[in-house]
């Protein structure tokens, strides 16, 4: 007979997801000492450690790594049987876990009042992640749809544009390349950039557009938050690459100039993710078609 809980379960594969357990028990909303009983209880009912100390945080013992696996299936596969029932039930309620990329935070709070309006039933979860959290959700199929700048390749995804998203290099007003018109891009080359952290999305966007005109910036300081950044680019600190959508406001206000390159602002897109082939509850696939057909103006006017 099982001695485990569906409980002990969840919580272990919370505190798996980033080896802590004051992490997990954050997102549980339940004390420290209780996800410690729950995963004590669970090693009990396995017989075999799971966790060990690891300075400040836990690591997985080899039991651990292969309980991680197969609990994640077994989730997976209990999440099918929520979605499937839904499918039953239609749209009056459902639940839809949607996982965006930081930069989309700007305009996502926005097109989540406005599908509400049209299913107020549906309960949406957001969560915020570089682009290396929602590749690795992605990975572990532990999200239903995914907001994010570019597809990745693996693992395999079905990807589709919903909106436009687009790049270009903002200076302090007082920055010398504020006054020039139609500079050439190669204007760039040594000068002083504060940027996004290696992995990003917006980085390696920066890193494409540069590399094709042989441009090599001198970058001062990473930043992993766009927020920071345009601190730092209003302080003078340096230009930076950014989504036109995180500074509306600044640009607005005359805190922060556009500057003017010949090719800039590149237009890339914003692309609705989830894995290939993956079954979508009736909510989700009504968040993902409302994206696709509504979502692009909302997000030109919005920002």
């Amino acid at each position: 007979m099982r001695r485990y809980t569906l409980r002990q379960l969840d919580t272990f594969a919370e505190v798996a997801r980033d080896r802590s357990v004051s992490l997990a028990a954050r997102r549980l909303h339940i004390t420290q000492p209780a996800v410690s009983m729950q995963l004590r209880q669970l090693e009990q009912a396995l017989g075999a450690p799971l966790v060990e100390p690891d300075g400040r945080r836990i690591r997985l013992t080899a039991a651990g790594e292969e309980c991680e696996r197969l609990v994640q299936a077994a989730l997976a596969q209990l999440k099918e049987i929520d979605d499937a029932f839904a499918a039953r039930r239609g749209l009056r309620g459902g639940h839809v876990d949607l996982a965006v990329v930081t930069t989309a935070k700007y305009f996502v709070p926005m097109l989540l009042v406005a599908f509400r309006r049209k299913h107020p039933g549906v309960q949406v979860k957001l969560g915020l992640h570089n682009r290396e959290g929602v590749l690795d959700l992605l990975a572990r199929n532990e999200t239903d749809l995914v907001v994010m700048g570019r597809a990745p390749d693996q693992p395999p995804c079905s990807a589709t544009p919903f909106a436009s998203n687009p790049m270009a290099v903002v200076a302090a007003p007082q920055h010398p390349l504020s006054r020039r018109r139609r500079a050439p891009l190669s204007l760039l080359k040594g000068q002083e950039f504060v940027t996004r952290e290696q992995g990003s999305g917006t980085r390696a966007a920066m890193e494409r557009v540069f590399a094709t005109a042989r441009v090599k910036p001198q970058i001062v300081m990473e930043m992993p938050s766009n927020e920071t950044i345009k601190q730092a680019v209003m302080a003078n600190m340096g230009l930076a690459f950014l989504s036109l959508r995180t500074v509306r406001h600044e640009l607005a206000a005359g805190r922060l100039v556009l500057l003017d390159i010949v090719g800039l602002p590149i237009q890339r897109q914003w692309y609705v993710t989830h894995r290939a082939g993956k079954r979508l509850s009736p909510a989700a696939a009504a968040f993902k078609q409302f994206l696709i057909d509504e979502a692009g103006p909302l997000v030109e006017a919005w920002s």
